[in-house]
């Protein structure tokens, strides 16, 4: 083989693991992101779940700010027991547990 043509095979792998390594690098980035915006969901609704427990008015700017936050994860899952027609009558929200244990998982593989 031409001595050439070695070195151009050589700068194409060196571009290949260039590729990889930022590949690799921008999954990186998007998993670690992922991670802790579940993370901090995940507080989120705890926090949620904490202040439901106490007489707090639900005008309260801390009541309307984890509402806005995580209702529009809680409501679709809400949608579909209902329509599922599961857990109904219970005097305990099953969507938003479901929805907690979701996310959760997703944590954990990611």
């Amino acid at each position: 083989m031409p001595v050439s043509m070695v070195f151009c095979l050589r700068e194409i792998c060196r571009g290949g693991r260039r590729v990889r390594s930022i590949l690799n690098t921008l999954l990186y980035i998007i998993q670690m992101t992922l991670s802790v915006l579940l993370g901090a969901l995940e507080l989120l609704m705890l926090g949620r779940a904490i202040l439901s427990w106490f007489p707090i008015e639900e005008d309260s700017p801390l009541v309307r700010f984890l509402h806005m936050m995580t209702e529009p994860v809680i409501y679709p899952v809400r949608m579909l027991l209902e329509r599922l027609g599961l857990f109904q009558g219970l005097p305990i929200d099953m969507s938003f547990f479901f929805t907690f244990i979701l996310i959760s998982i997703l944590s954990m593989m990611i």
